[in-house]
């Protein structure tokens, strides 16, 4: 696969995309993503994970409002993973994960996921490299088993400009509705900024595999972030050419 450098990629729509038009576009999307899941979950033979990672203040909340608010909330879950708890670290790391992984029918977001594993502990310098090291090759070899299992693996990287995450992150010190996003440690990682940026491009080259494709998302914008992750979900389960299950008879002889 292509390796990734996130310098190379724009954080904001091209200048040739309208977005009257693409908003008019997700309109019309809304309904055609609500049928194809449909049609997946009658099915019942085969699952997806969307995983969702960022740097703070991305606006992940509102991506998910937006993109799956079209969806039937009785197949679609969303599960957030946060530092490891007391009975999670006395496991391996992907023993929390594995457990939240979608069944046959189901659509599973994780909002962050096991690249947290990875991610903190190279910022932090928590763990020896070695350790990570095994990591990369538990996790590709992880999302492989789940692919082979006939689960859709999407994974979206929200890219964000530095000026863009200091004005959303001083909103949540400015703005009463926003108070409850802030979080002290987010400045503590902004401070590191460019380490989890070289930290993500690593994961995004050890990780990056045609069953578990990594897709980097301009996130300056919430109206085009929505747009093309509306976009790679829809297109994604169409390419399933998944039909309505035939109604099932029933012969006496």
């Amino acid at each position: 696969m292509e390796e990734i450098k996130l310098k190379t990629y724009s954080t904001r729509s091209p200048k040739n995309i309208n977005k009257k038009e693409a908003l008019e576009e997700m309109k019309k999307m809304e309904d055609e993503i609500y049928e194809l899941q449909r049609k997946f979950n009658a099915n019942s033979n085969k699952s997806m994970l969307i995983i969702l990672q960022w740097m703070d203040a991305s606006g992940k909340d509102s991506w998910v409002n937006k993109v799956f608010s079209c969806m039937n909330p009785m197949g679609l879950w969303v599960k957030g993973f946060s530092a490891p708890n007391k009975e999670e670290q006395v496991h391996n790391f992907l023993w929390r994960i594995s457990k939240e992984t979608p069944e046959k029918w189901k659509i599973q977001i994780f909002n962050r996921s096991h690249y947290e594993d990875i991610l903190v502990p190279s910022v932090e310098k928590t763990l020896p490299n070695k350790v990570i090291e095994k990591r990369y090759k538990h996790i590709k070899n992880f999302e492989k088993m789940l692919a082979d299992e006939d689960t859709i693996i999407l994974k979206f990287y929200l890219h964000m400009s530095k000026d863009k995450q200091k004005e959303r992150l001083l909103e949540r010190l400015t703005m009463k509705r926003k108070y409850f996003k802030f979080d002290p440690s987010d400045t503590r990682a902004r401070e590191k900024r460019d380490e989890y940026i070289e930290t993500y491009e690593k994961i995004f080259k050890e990780t990056n595999t045609k069953n578990a494709p990594w897709y980097i998302i301009p996130a300056d914008q919430k109206w085009y972030k929505s747009y093309l992750i509306m976009k790679k979900v829809k297109v994604a389960l169409e390419s399933l050419n998944q039909e309505r299950p035939k109604l099932k008879t029933m012969c006496n002889g």
